[in-house]
C-alpha cells in the first residue's frame, strides 16, 4: 500500500491533493497544524491525520515517528504548505520576512529531513515541493511573462529559494524522486479567493509528480503545461 503524507491538507490545494490521491488508492496522511480542522478533513476522506506545525520541528519529528509506527516507511511526501505575504523589497520588514521564510523554506526543509529515513524505505519515495512561477528568476525577469509586475520580496524569493532546495535534495536523494510544482494560480484563502483556476486542478500537478513512475524526471520544475524555467 501506499502512503502519503501531505503538509497543510486541511483546505486548499492540500486537501484537493489528498482527496485526488485518496481516490487513486493511496493511504492518505494529512498533516496540519490545527488539529481540530485536520481531523474534520481527514474524517471526511477516510483519511489519517498527524498534527504537524511545519515551524515546529519536533512535531515534524513527532511526525515521522507515528507514521514510522503505522506504516514503516512513507512513499510519498508533498510539502504543500505555504503561507504569501510580503511587498516591495523597501518596504518589507525583516520579521516579515522571516516569518514567510519561517513556512515556505525552514519548514520545508524540517519536515523533509524529518521524512528522509521513512522515504528510503520505499521501493519508490517521491518528494514533491509546492512552489510557483512568481518563484522562476526567467519569469520575473522577462516583461512578456503575466507575473513580470509583481515584486513581492518575501514571497517570490521564497519560492525561489524553494526551487533551489528542491534541486539540491534531487541530487542527494537519488534514486528518491524530488520535483517542484506550479499548482497555477488557484481559488484558495492564500489569495481571497480572487483565483477563478480550481484548487483541484493545482492539485492534479502535485499528484501527477507524487505517483511519477520510475521513467520521470527528478530535479525539474513543472505545470500542468510542462516544464517551467527556473
Amino acid at each position: 500500500m501506499t502512503t502519503a503524507l501531505i503538509t497543510g491538507a486541511n483546505k486548499g490545494i492540500g486537501y484537493e491533493t489528498a482527496r485526488l490521491l485518496a481516490e487513486r488508492g493511496v493511504t492518505v496522511v494529512i498533516g496540519a497544524r490545527d488539529p481540530l480542522r485536520g481531523e474534520q478533513a481527514a474524517a471526511r476522506l477516510g483519511a489519517e491525520f498527524v498534527e504537524l506545525d511545519v515551524t515546529r520541528p519536533e512535531t515534524a519529528e513527532a511526525a515521522a515517528a507515528l507514521i514510522g509506527q503505522r506504516h514503516g516507511s512513507l512513499d510519498i511526501l508533498v510539502n504543500n504548505a505555504g503561507i504569501a505575504q510580503g511587498g516591495p523589497p523597501t518596504e518589507t520588514p525583516l520579521d516579515l520576512m522571516r516569518e514567510v521564510y519561517d513556512v515556505n523554506v525552514f519548514g520545508v526543509v524540517a519536515v523533509t529531513n524529518a521524512m528522509v529515513p521513512l522515504l528510503r524505505k520505499s521501493p519508490a519515495g517521491r518528494i514533491v515541493m509546492v512552489s510557483s512561477e512568481v518563484g522562476s528568476i526567467a519569469s520575473t525577469t522577462d516583461p512578456a511573462t503575466p507575473w513580470y509586475e509583481m515584486n513581492s520580496l518575501a514571497y517570490q524569493s521564497s519560492k525561489t529559494a524553494l526551487n533551489m532546495i528542491t534541486t539540491l535534495y534531487a541530487k542527494e536523494l537519488a534514486p528518491i524522486k524530488v520535483n517542484a510544482i506550479c499548482p497555477g494560480y488557484c481559488a484558495t484563502d492564500l489569495n481571497g479567493f480572487a483565483a477563478t483556476r480550481p484548487a483541484a486542478l493545482g492539485a492534479a500537478v502535485s499528484v501527477s509528480m507524487a505517483l511519477l513512475g520510475d521513467d520521470g524526471p527528478t530535479g525539474a520544475f513543472v505545470r500542468e503545461e510542462g516544464a517551467l524555467a527556473w
